[in-house]
């Protein structure tokens, strides 16, 4: 690994659990996709109003994981 890598990693390691995560969440996603892809206007849309739903508080979520779980007794029965 690169000594500039390896500073990074060790700055990175010193923030607060939330700015890492949120810093891992975007490095994961920038390896998503290779190519760059559009969204059609009315996804967009979608996305913009259940974000604003999100930062007023106006739906309850729920973590990934029980999610997953939910999912897989559901496919059980």
């Amino acid at each position: 690994m690169s000594p500039k890598a390896e500073h990074v990693i060790k700055q990175a390691l010193e923030l607060p659990s939330q700015v890492r995560a949120f810093i891992a969440e975007k490095l994961l996603e920038s390896l998503d996709f290779e190519e760059p892809f559009d969204l059609s206007s009315e996804w967009i849309d979608e996305i913009e109003r259940r974000c604003r739903q999100i930062d007023k508080d106006q739906i309850q979520l729920t973590a990934g994981d029980k999610v997953f779980k939910e999912a897989a007794k559901r496919l059980q029965r």
